[in-house]
This record gives C-alpha cells, structure tokens and sequence, in this order.
C-alpha cells in the first residue's frame, strides 16, 4: 500500500501539484504569505501530507508567474511587487473589463442588475465590519458577474492573470481610510449607469473605477517599502 505522501499514479502527482500551486498562489496575491517569505518546500509538504517533488513544480510554476524569486545559494521566497509591471496589468485589465462592461450594458436583464446589487450590499457590509479580505472577495465577485452577465466568462480568467500583481498591492490600500467607501461608489455608478441602459456611461464608470487603481500605489509603497521592487511611472 502506498503512503500518502508518495502518489500512486502520475494523475495523483499532478493533483497534488496543481492543488499546491492553488493554495500557494492564493495565499501570496492575498498576502498572507508577504513578499520576502522565506519558501520552504518540506514545510510545505508536510502540511499537504504529500512528498516534495509535487511541491517543487508548484514552486517551480509559480517561480515563472513571478511571485516566488529563487536566490542561488540563498534561498526560495515570495518575489517582492514589481512596481514596473503594475501599469501594463491595468492597461490590458482596463481594456477587457471596459468591453465587458459595454456588452453587459447591451444585454443586461433586471436579475443581472438584482445579481450586481446583492454583491454592492454585501461590499457595504465589509466595509461596515472592516472586513478587507472579504471585501476583496466581493469586488472579485462583482467583476466576474459583469463577465458573466456580458456572455463573456471566459474573459475572467486572463483578466484574472493578468491582474495578480496587482491584487497583492491592492491588499495594502484597501484599509486606507476611505478606500472601501470609494470602491463601492464606483461600483454603484457602473451599476446606476447599466440598470439605466446608459453604455456610454457605464463604459466610462468602469474606466474611471480602474483608473484610480494605480495612482494609491505610492501610499503603500511609503508604507511598505520593503515589499516592492523597481519604479512605478504613472501617466495622467
């Protein structure tokens, strides 16, 4: 009988790799896991209860998406933000989620806008409990159900990859003062501006919305330095 750390077929292995890379993947854009912790992969094994060749893929993988940095002769740790890339991620971000936003306004139907409005309400419940992680989960919410209410489901996982930098950093602004308040609102006027069959605005609330992602991110850079790398030039 095998043990349960040893798969007994190349399909268990690769189940146990994907399962680790999900869960490592996960807990670095939500920064449970901080830019600068250290990786150690029997650690990580032990706590799956599997061996460390599935675990070592999985770093490895996510070694290629840049959120894990592996220093010769040093160690293996979760790679610090790249400031650099921050603005090519909400470039393409903006521009797949402002045609989302254009195609959902075309066909959008009263349960859409019921759908969109429960998930605002659960956004003012975050804010009310200071509760950032779940209000990330909502704003992850909200974005994925205009992809779906727009035909378009498919689109929310590259949006998904391409924004996941930026979901680390945007961990550090959410308990800015106000900043809550304000994701809300802009999520209201993307919400106010399709109930009322506006394209043209809803288009333009969404843009302005993620527009004003990037400039916070020098707050958090003077509250944590040491969690980013490189230089971020924001264009006004």
């Amino acid at each position: 009988m095998k043990s349960k750390s040893s798969p007994a077929h190349p399909q268990a292995a690769k189940s146990a790799s994907k399962r680790v890379y999900l869960d490592l993947r996960q807990r670095i854009i939500d920064m449970t896991l901080l830019p600068g912790t250290k990786i150690i992969e029997r650690d990580i094994a032990a706590e799956h209860g599997i061996s460390r060749t599935p675990v070592h893929e999985a770093v490895q993988r996510l070694t290629e998406e840049g959120l894990i940095e592996v220093v010769q002769r040093v160690g293996t740790f979760v790679a610090r933000i790249p400031l650099d890339q921050l603005e090519e991620a909400m470039l393409v971000r903006t521009a797949l989620e402002v045609a989302v936003v254009e195609k959902a306004a075309t066909q959008i139907k009263s349960e859409g806008i019921a759908r969109l409005k429960k998930i605002l309400a659960d956004q003012h419940a975050c804010v009310e409990a200071n509760d950032i992680k779940g209000f990330h989960r909502a704003d992850e919410l909200f974005h994925e159900a205009l992809a779906d209410i727009a035909s378009l489901p498919s689109v929310w996982p590259i949006i998904l990859q391409t924004k996941m930098q930026v979901d680390r950093y945007r961990q550090l602004t959410l308990p800015i003062p106000g900043r809550m308040d304000g994701v809300v609102d802009q999520h209201q006027a993307v919400v106010d501006a399709l109930e009322a069959g506006r394209v043209r605005d809803a288009a333009t609330a969404m843009h302005e919305h993620l527009n004003l992602v990037l400039p916070v991110v020098q707050v958090a850079k003077k509250l944590r330095p040491e969690y980013f790398t490189n230089h971020l030039n924001i264009r006004h």
